[in-house]
């Protein structure tokens, strides 16, 4: 048993001792016995008073009782009415015992949920019992507020308090607070984990760290060019993580698909061409195909000046830059043993020159074929 919940069944033993023990001393105070009230029985001795005084011969007028209210009637009722009614000088106490107790068993019951999940999903020790501390702090700070509130008795002040102390903490611990939320949504929804490669505010990176207040990236490009490691760390707030879309290379899965566009001329060999660029990508990712089940494929379209082919194949994210080189590496060498079977396309011009002054065509070539590189 943990110290909050001896805490917890003491109080719960003292409140139950108190409330015993209340009617017995309740009843050594004058006009406060189990019996009718005390202003009940001090207007009967006024009126046997009036009476004796009032001579026999005279009629004596008495007024019309005030409407007194009428005492409860259940057991339930009898012991609300003492401790928790208006004019009752125990109320305060008794509210405040309640408030104590509700509120250490609710933080209790929570901290104990909060611990187990912790404690099963957070990624690093430390986050978890740093988020533990600050969880135990501002309970203190709540049940300390509130149960001064419910010294004075009064449910209307300990609700607006409670509901105030809400919206202050709220506005004033906005960013710490959405950026604990932010901790707690992203280890118990697990958007991504550490070693995931994601893009967040429009940063790639790798994640290498997940703290109570950010997430660090190793970025990826920046200060060069594709997809590969600079070395820059890169400090994410979390509570941005609410406004900004998160992309995940490997969210549902380990590989992710990755293509290399190949242009070929239109009196290329289709067949060869096709079988070279399988065979390269198969060879260059052959445990990834063992893994997935699943071989490289052509997508093609039509240029003005070639065939634009699509090499797909599965990858691995933060290899990705490895692994596509090592194809093209293979496809070059592959083309340069069957040129001019295969043949890479470059785009192109043809100009026709238009002959004058009574030249004779051959002066002039009818076409003159021109690359962008002239």
């Amino acid at each position: 048993m943990t110290r909050t919940h001896i805490t917890a069944t003491v109080m719960f033993l003292l409140a139950l001792a108190l409330l015993t023990a209340l009617p017995v001393a309740r009843a050594q105070f004058p006009g406060m016995s189990p019996g009718e009230p005390r202003r009940a029985n001090e207007s009967a001795e006024t009126e046997n008073l009036t009476a004796d005084a009032v001579p026999s011969n005279q009629v004596s007028v008495t007024p019309a009782a005030e409407p007194t209210e009428t005492a409860p009637t259940t057991l339930f009722g009898s012991y609300w009415h003492r401790f928790m009614g208006p004019e009752s000088p125990y109320r305060g106490l008794v509210l405040t015992v309640i408030t104590l107790l509700f509120l250490l068993n609710l933080k209790a019951y929570l901290t104990r949920i909060m611990r187990r999940k912790l404690k099963e999903q957070a990624f690093i020790e430390e986050n978890a019992t740093s988020f533990l501390k600050v969880w135990n702090v501002l309970w203190k700070f709540v049940i300390a507020i509130l149960v001064i509130i419910a010294l004075s008795g009064s449910l209307r002040l300990l609700g607006l308090t409670a509901g105030f102390l809400g919206m202050m903490l709220g506005w004033s611990l906005q960013q710490p607070v959405t950026g604990i939320a932010a901790w707690l949504m992203i280890i118990l929804k697990k958007p991504f984990r550490i070693g995931d490669r994601v893009i967040i505010a429009g940063i790639t990176g790798d994640v290498t760290g997940i703290s109570l207040t950010h997430v660090v990236l190793n970025q990826v490009g920046g200060s060069i060019g594709g997809e590969e490691r600079s070395g820059r760390g890169i400090l994410i707030p979390n509570a941005i993580l609410f406004q900004n879309v998160i992309i995940n290379y490997t969210l549902e899965q380990k590989f992710m698909l990755d293509e290399v566009p190949v242009r070929l001329t239109f009196d290329s060999d289709w067949e060869l061409a096709k079988r070279l660029m399988i065979e390269a990508a198969k060879e260059a990712t052959p445990e990834i195909i063992t893994d997935t089940q699943q071989e490289p494929f052509l997508r093609a379209e039509f240029l003005d000046w070639g065939i634009l082919v699509r090499l797909r194949f599965n990858t691995i994210p933060v290899q990705r830059q490895e692994i596509s080189t090592r194809v093209i590496e293979l496809l070059l060498e592959r083309f340069r043993q069957h040129y001019p079977r295969v043949r890479f396309a470059i785009p192109s011009s043809n100009v026709r020159y238009k002959h004058e002054n009574g030249d004779r065509p051959d002066d002039f070539p009818a076409i003159q074929n021109i690359s962008p590189q002239q």
